[in-house]
């Protein structure tokens, strides 16, 4: 096997733990891994979380996430930014500093809560996302229960997602990814600049296994975004790897299972 000399694109998370690996930087890195970037990590917040839910959660204290996000960027450098769990108002701020201040694309999932309902943002710090984080976002990747947090649109279909669109874009990230996933039938995204509509469609699939999912999108999208791909093809490729990590997503515990990052290299039958 020919030895790799080329480095790969870099892209970083800054984000949370997830000590379950199903999502968080471990998701993070998984993805990837998968789609063929060199992840790194700044860490923001340290959790408890297994498949029944999120047991505690503890913040890093600024110093360290600014250190963090220092080193990498000032010695390696990167070509995307992904951002998770920012847990506070003083960490959502920080890392909102830092990255005005990095030249490269950045992908914000504004994480609200877990997949078990647990809270993972101070409630005061959705003003810091609203004002702070989501300016400096590339695209930003709300699901419909993040979508009521910062804007309080209720959406119950298809016009609401572009209602929200223009809510989420009035904050002045480049572009809104609006994530369907939890309206009933097909799973329906809503990609848009303001200007132009992007609709991905995906079958849903019978599987509760799906611990990970907005991560595992986020970091897609920002692996494509440092591979050269323009925002709609990164969120195109980032749609079709979640939906076969859904497809794929496994029972581990006694709860929700994760998503399969490592499906494509599955062997199958």
């Amino acid at each position: 096997m020919p030895i790799r000399t080329a480095v790969p694109p870099r892209v970083l998370t800054v984000a949370g733990s997830d000590s379950g690996g199903g999502a968080g930087i471990q998701a993070d890195l998984k993805t990837m891994l998968a789609l063929g970037v060199h992840g790194m990590s700044v860490l923001t917040a340290v959790t408890a979380q297994n498949s029944l839910g999120v047991q505690g959660a503890w913040e890093l204290p600024v110093d360290a996430v600014r250190a963090q996000y220092r080193s990498v960027v000032d010695d390696i450098g990167v070509q995307a930014v992904k951002t998770g769990m920012l847990a506070s108002a003083v960490l959502v701020e920080t890392v909102a500093e830092l990255l005005a201040g990095t030249d490269a694309p950045v992908v914000v999932d504004p994480v609200g809560v877990s997949k078990h309902g647990d809270a993972l943002l101070a409630a005061e710090a959705l003003d810091s996302v609203r004002t702070k984080l989501l300016p400096v976002a590339t695209v930003a990747t709300p699901n419909l229960d993040e979508v009521a947090q910062l804007t309080g649109v209720q959406v119950t279909d298809e016009d609401g997602m572009r209602r929200a669109a223009e809510e989420i874009l009035a904050f002045g990230p480049r572009w809104a990814l609006i994530k369907g996933g939890h309206l009933p039938g097909e799973a329906v995204d809503l990609l848009t600049d303001g200007s132009a509509e992007h609709w991905l469609r995906a079958p849903r699939h019978d599987n509760r296994h799906t611990h990970g999912t907005g991560c595992t999108l986020a970091s897609a999208i920002a692996s494509g975004l440092a591979l050269g791909q323009d925002v709609p093809t990164a969120v195109e490729g980032a749609k079709a790897y979640v939906t076969g990590a859904i497809r794929a997503g496994f029972a581990l515990g006694g709860g929700i299972g994760p998503v399969d990052h490592g499906w494509r290299t599955r062997q199958v039958g």
